[in-house]
């Protein structure tokens, strides 16, 4: 049970205490009503005494009586209630006493606390079924017992207490005095109290009175002369007390003093008014029969009838809704009440203090010198007459052993008796005798005593089968050994049970069934048997009374949360069951009281049915009691939480819910209200700035750019921010600015939020608001608007917005509403909202505001409030949760700025790999600023060209003629450093307000097959400076899917035969030697008819190089296209211009040059590489890093391992020019291409589509240390090539073998250092080739003179040998016999740490040499 105010002794005192009666004369009633009291009411808040008083048993043992209490009523002639039931106006003045007393208002009143805890933190997971549960009960036992209290309950206790009828069974509440009050001011106050003292005699013992019950026949009457100071003549007063002296004795009569007060209760001066709470109870009772309480009106007639329907039961009936249930008018009964106490006036105003102590003592005279030795006699008397009747020793008292004793005869159990309630003793029984007796020990606190008597009596009503009396008997047995000093003997629980079963089914009386639940409950409480003690008050729970059972479910919850092992489930679940009953006794409040406390047990834990149902209720008794606030709240929990009811139950709280939101709404018309239907989705909010992109017109594509019908990648938008920064680039001359920030059209819950969004005037900002319905029920939402406010710039006072009356002229913002939404069950819906800003200024969007119908319709609102993500950078960030701001939803409006929009006409979805093909793109600026510095970044920026970047050769103006010979075009090598960001050409750089510009487009088609996806960035600014935004950006993406088309392998090897330009020089001149270089192109139709073609035709074939170009082309068409030509490059120096050569192989009657837009300008978007750059990454080294120093070439630069990688590299650029025939829809047409193949390496292939790369194989995991890598030695094949060599020499020589046998050719070996390094070079003439086919077909020959050379040879020297060559025969020979070999004269690092002595390497044999001997004749 709750905790009480009082001990449980002190309860049981005050619920038992000695009864006296009061007789007042006409005038004495008028000196107590001049301070609007009775008498017994002036006396009645000092009827607790402060001293001990003393009596003697009949052992003559004295027992002292402490804080003894008298009750003291006006003498009350009308018939009593039965004692089976509490008539209506008793049940009707406990209601009032209950609903009275309500817990203080807030949030607070509905916590219990226990020590240090709180119900509702510590018990949140106090459910068993929680993992929390253990802790939770732990920290529970540790904590002291719960504090709450229940003062409703106390004052139904201590009333029901007081207004129990008088009973034949018992004399507790029988009176045992009476006093005799005449006023002083009377003519003869004997004569007055003679008859009051008839008047008592009279109605005792005439008979004809029921009511009031004496406790003995020998009533004590105490004589009270009652003087008005104010008034009376006080010499008088004293005279007839002395007078009453002599006759009633001085023990037996009291001069009372009061109204010492002669003039009006200062402001200054504070008299207390102890009656207040006292007469409380008496004015209930006064006007219970005019007012009844509003709560009771609420269905008056079925307060106490039983209701059909299951405490727990959801499903309204078709006529529950809110609207048919009363409410409570504006203050209730609690206004009604104070206004009659208000009206009731003060009381003791003519009354000081020493009037106060003046009846404080006159209490205590009364009771030591009169009542308690009254009630002593009588203890002797009774206990003298039962022993002379039973015939036993002297004394009651001493005898108590005997009676005890063994050899008693078995007592019959309750079971075994008959139905003897309606039995009744005479006065003079000797078993009534007994229980006066042990009466009145108990009244005078002589418990032992009254416990011996109390058994005694139980043992003879037993006897006689008098159940009523039996039970009262075990009842104050009971109670008797409870309250000993010193606990000898156990508390004997099972007499209490024993009795109340007696009262509830032998004798059919609930009332004292009710007194003696609640005193065993009480001392079942303070043992700490607090399960006991709720097993008990629910079983007295029953029909008949819905208050009785909703005040003891209540106690018993609180027996449950107040033992050692809180039982938290039974304390909610009989909280419920308390304020279902509460509810049907018409108890609102404290049915609201309950289950709000069950709530903060079942709140999250899971149980959503129950949470359900408690919400529901709390909803609809905070309705009816004028909280609509709380009703909202607990329907709003209903419809938000996950619901597991059913459609109809759902449909049905959504009813409820909608009535009382629209009953609040009607109220408050200043704003709108919040819905919690449909949730909102903040997080997901997505906002668009700018106008949505037009559709295709026509022929036209337009640009994608950003909507928000696309999702959102992290991927794309990082890409989509490197070309950005790469326009910036372009346009702020390669530099990036400080201040740069990406442009962000849509802003989600993935983008960066933190930075105020900035938007333009008069381009529309769109809201997505994302929708979810939780229930199973649809839902129809219509009229959605945002709601807004608005700081105009430079002004101060903001302006808010969602007002019918946004359309205005005027409005900073223009809000355009949307029509209608239907929701169904468990989908996310998104609503795209649109505002239009006319002015410039700050922007804050705050809500949706909407009309939900279901079927009622009610206008509401929801809050747009998006968290910003956790911040997680500092150690305070870390150890707490804190959140940055997320700004999306406050845009900065802008001046105006230029808005372009792009259309594509003519563009290509599918191409050939490497087709060309043209488009048109159209640019048009729709807004009214004009724009400028247009650019263009892709991530395929080799796929398109708007050409006229860079110059175009002065050969350009001969692409009319088409000459079969090959031809070249120098292009400078500014044209080869390729921008990302490619300005766009606009006539004067301009594009004003209302204008469109349509340019050219070349594309060509990737080089690998597939779909590739295609992004464009198109970067603009504003020609009006200052702007808070620098510049704007579009962005288109295109799919474009690639056919193969042709394969191109080229490979090149040096030639030993010098060009036919320079054989006839000088050996000498070895600055003007130009080395040559077969290439061999093999191209391969790889199409496999895909997309109509038919046919390729080779065009031409260019090529573009610093140091070589196209010579001649040697075999065409001739071997089946296999090879389809052969090169030879122009010798340059190592220092190469800036300027590339193109040269043109024309296979065809057509000539292109390839140096003009777009063959070069997809030449060099297609291949970037850079020669000179290559070398510096491949060696580390540079030119200046050699010199000469005495004659002598020294190297400076790194190992002599870098030096070999040169030998073999190559820079040169195939360019195929192709045309393919296709038939489409019954025409054919004709495409056109190119192609491209770098060769980079000597005797290496090269491919115009990338290889597949090799799957790289799996590396083991190593847990040691790596170690460092090793060196990387060149190969021999790449020693092989330090040295090319050539042979000069005439191709035919005719020769008289007749007159001269022996035939001299002279032949010069020229030699070539590849290398950037000192070489010294070994020729061999020994040689001699072993080969059969050779031998076939060449003679052999003899080299005259030395047979080996050794030369050094500087960093790239030519250096020419002179030989001859002897021959015996005509014929054909091969003069590539001499064997070159090859070392550096600074050893590699490998030799060095083998010995340190370089080794020769053969070199690479050239190829055949061969020259005709002829025979003159």
């Amino acid at each position: 049970m709750a905790q009480c105010v009082q001990s449980v002794q002190e309860f049981i005192q005050d619920s038992f205490v000695p009864m006296v009666a009061v007789l007042c004369s006409e005038d004495a009633e008028k000196v107590t009503r001049k301070n609007n009291l009775n008498f017994a009411e002036l006396l009645r808040p000092f009827c607790r005494l402060t001293s001990e008083g003393h009596i003697r048993d009949p052992n003559n043992q004295v027992q002292p009586v402490k804080n003894l209490r008298i009750s003291v009523n006006n003498v009350c002639t009308r018939p009593a209630p039965a004692t089976g039931s509490l008539s209506p106006a008793q049940r009707r003045l406990l209601g009032e006493v209950v609903s009275s007393i309500q817990p203080p208002e807030g949030v607070t009143a509905n916590i219990i606390t226990a020590g240090d805890h709180d119900l509702n933190r510590s018990l949140k997971a106090s459910a068993p079924w929680y993992s929390a549960w253990r802790q939770t009960l732990s920290e529970l036992s540790s904590s002291h017992h719960y504090t709450a209290t229940t003062p409703w309950f106390e004052a139904y206790r201590e009333s029901f207490l007081q207004s129990m009828p008088a009973s034949d069974h018992e004399f507790l509440n029988h009176y045992l005095a009476c006093l005799l009050v005449v006023s002083s001011s009377e003519a003869v106050p004997v004569e007055q109290f003679l008859k009051l003292s008839q008047e008592q005699h009279r109605i005792q013992h005439s008979g004809d009175y029921t009511n009031p019950r004496w406790f003995i026949p020998n009533t004590l009457k105490y004589y009270v002369l009652l003087h008005d100071t104010s008034q009376g003549d006080e010499q008088r007063a004293d005279a007839v007390y002395e007078d009453m002296k002599q006759r009633y004795g001085s023990q037996g009569c009291y001069l009372l003093k009061i109204n010492s007060r002669t003039s009006p209760t200062g402001a200054d001066e504070q008299i207390p008014d102890p009656w207040s709470q006292y007469l409380h109870k008496n004015n209930l009772l006064s006007q219970v029969t005019n007012s009844v309480v509003a709560e009771n009106d609420i269905g008056s007639s079925e307060v106490d009838s039983q209701d059909s329907s299951h405490p727990l039961q959801l499903d309204c009936p078709p006529s529950g809704g809110l609207d048919s249930l009363g409410v409570l008018p504006p203050g209730g009964p609690t206004a009604a009440r104070a206004a009659a106490l208000a009206a009731a006036g003060t009381h003791g105003d003519c009354l000081t203090l020493n009037d106060h102590d003046h009846i404080r003592q006159f209490l205590q005279e009364f009771t030591f010198r009169g009542l308690l030795p009254h009630i002593e006699k009588n203890i002797r008397q009774l206990n003298d007459q039962l022993v002379s009747r039973k015939g036993l020793s002297r004394s009651l008292f001493s005898a108590t052993k005997k009676w005890f004793g063994g050899g008693k005869a078995p007592e019959k159990s309750i079971a075994e008796l008959k139905s003897t309630s309606g039995l009744l003793y005479p006065p003079e029984a000797p078993e009534l005798q007994i229980r006066k007796m042990a009466d009145l020990c108990f009244l005078v606190q002589h418990y032992e005593l009254a416990y011996s008597c109390y058994h005694t009596a139980k043992k003879d009503f037993l006897s006689d089968q008098a159940l009523l009396y039996a039970a009262g008997a075990l009842e104050m047995a009971a109670v008797s050994a409870f309250l000993q000093a010193g606990a000898p003997r156990p508390y004997p629980a099972h007499y209490m049970d024993t009795a109340i079963q007696t009262y509830r089914d032998g004798c059919k009386n609930m009332v004292l069934a009710e007194r003696c639940a609640l005193l065993s409950a009480e001392v079942l409480k303070s043992q700490g048997k607090y399960s006991d003690a709720a097993t008990l008050l629910i079983k007295m729970t029953s029909e008949d009374s819905d208050l009785r059972s909703a005040l003891l479910l209540e106690q018993a919850a609180h027996c449950f949360i107040n033992m050692r092992n809180p039982m938290v489930r039974k304390f909610a679940f009989h909280m419920i069951l308390a304020g279902h009953r509460f509810s049907k006794a018409g108890q609102k409040r404290h049915a609201l009281r309950c289950y709000c406390q069950a709530m903060q047990v079942y709140r999250a834990r899971g149980w959503s049915l129950a949470e359900d149902h408690i919400n529901f209720t709390i909803g609809r008794q905070s309705f009816t009691l004028r909280q609509p606030d709380n009703a909202v709240e607990a329907f709003r929990h209903i419809l938000t939480n996950d619901s597991q009811q059913t459609a109809t139950q759902q449909g049905a709280f959504l009813r409820e819910y909608l009535y009382v939101y629209k009953s609040v709404s009607a109220e408050s018309e200043a704003s709108l209200p919040k819905l919690p239907l449909p949730c909102i989705h903040a997080a997901a909010t997505r906002v668009y700035f700018g106008h949505e992109r037009r559709l295709a017109e026509g022929e036209k594509q337009a640009a994608t750019n950003v909507s928000l019908d696309q999702e959102y990648d992290q991927e794309q938008a990082v890409m989509w921010c490197q070309l950005e920064e790469q326009a910036v680039a372009s346009a702020h001359r390669g530099v990036v600015p400080a201040a740069f920030q990406p442009s962000q059209c849509c802003l989600n819950s993935q983008t960066d939020n933190l930075r105020t969004p900035l938007a333009v005037v008069e381009e529309p900002i769109i809201v997505e608001v994302t929708f979810q319905n939780p229930l199973k029920v649809s839902l129809l939402l219509s009229d959605l608007s945002l709601q807004w406010s608005f700081t105009p710039r430079d002004l101060s006072s903001p302006q808010q917005g969602d007002l019918p009356s946004d359309e205005a002229s005027g409005e900073p913002i223009t809000n355009d509403k949307v029509g209608s939404l239907v929701q169904l069950y468990i989908t996310l819906t998104a609503a795209r909202l649109k505002l239009l800003p006319h002015m410039i200024g700050q922007l804050n969007i705050l809500g949706v505001a909407y009309n939900l119908a279901s079927p009622l319709v009610v206008r509401g609102q929801q809050d747009l409030e998006i968290r910003g993500p956790r911040l997680n950078s500092t150690k305070e960030d870390k150890t707490s949760v804190s959140h940055g701001q997320d700004q999306r939803l406050h845009p900065l409006i802008t001046p105006p700025m230029p808005l372009m929009e792009v259309f594509f006409l003519q563009f290509p979805t599918a191409l050939l790999c490497g087709e060309i093909t043209k488009a048109y793109v159209e640019f048009c600026n729709v807004s009214g600023v004009a724009l400028r510095g247009l650019r263009v970044a892709s991530t395929h920026p080799h796929f398109f060209t708007f050409g006229g970047v860079g110059g175009t050769s002065s050969s350009s103006s001969s692409a009319a003629s088409t000459p079969l010979s090959p031809t070249s075009a120098e292009v400078c090598s500014a044209y080869h450093t390729l921008a990302v960001a490619v300005e766009i050409p606009l006539e004067g750089g301009v594009l004003r307000p209302g204008q469109s510009a349509q340019l050219p487009l070349w594309l060509r088609g990737p080089d690998q097959e597939g779909v590739h996806e295609i992004n464009f960035l198109f970067y603009y600014e504003s020609a009006e400076k200052g702007g808070r935004i620098s510049h704007r950006v579009l962005r288109h993406n295109v799919f474009i899917c690639a056919s193969r088309s042709l394969s191109v392998c080229a490979t090149a090897c040096p030639s030993s035969v010098p060009s036919a330009d320079h054989r006839g020089r000088d050996a000498e001149d070895g600055d003007h030697l130009n080395d040559g270089m077969l290439v061999f192109v093999d191209v391969e139709n790889v199409n496999m008819s895909e997309a109509g073609v038919r046919e390729f035709h080779i065009i031409q074939v260019s090529s573009c190089s610093r140091q070589w170009r196209l010579h001649k082309c040697i075999n065409p068409y001739k071997d089946k296209g296999t090879h389809v030509g052969v090169c030879t490059c122009v010798y340059t120096q190592v220092h190469t211009s800036d300027k590339f050569t193109f040269a043109d192989l024309n296979l065809g009657n057509e000539r292109i040059v390839s140096s003009t837009t777009p063959c070069a300008d997809f030449f060099f978007r297609c291949c970037p590489s850079d020669p000179v750059k290559k070398e510096g990454r491949a060696g580390g080294l540079s030119h200046p890093s050699s010199r000469t120093t005495g004659g002598h070439w020294t190297w400076g630069g790194g190992p002599i391992e870098a030096v070999v990688r040169t030998c073999n590299e190559l820079d040169l650029n195939i360019i195929v020019l192709w045309k393919a025939y296709v038939v489409e829809d019954n025409k054919q047409l004709i495409l056109e291409g190119q192609l491209h193949v770098t060769l980079q390496t000597v005797g290496k292939e090269a491919f115009s589509l990338p290889q597949k790369e090799e799957a790289q194989e799996m590396v083991l995991l190593k847990f040691k240390p790596d170690l460092p890598p090793p060196v990387i030695q060149p190969s021999v094949e790449q020693l092989s090539t330090l040295i090319k060599t050539n042979l000069h020499y005439p191709e035919t020589y005719s020769h008289p073998f007749v007159h001269e046998r022996l035939c001299v050719v002279p032949v010069t070996l020229t030699m070539s250092n590849c290398a950037l390094a000192e070489v010294e070079v070994l020729i061999d003439l020994r040689h001699k080739t072993i080969s059969p086919d050779s031998t076939e077909v060449h003679g052999t020959f003899t080299w005259l003179g030395q047979t080996q050379y050794r030369r050094r040879l500087r960093p790239q020297e030519v250096a020419p040998l002179p030989l001859r060559a002897c021959f015996l025969h005509a014929g054909v020979y091969n003069l590539s016999t001499p064997r070159v070999f090859a070392k550096f004269t600074t050893p590699t690092r490998k030799e060095e740490e083998e010995g340190g002595v370089a080794v020769e390497t053969s070199q690479q044999a050239a190829s055949p040499a061969l020259i005709i001997i002829t025979s003159q004749a």
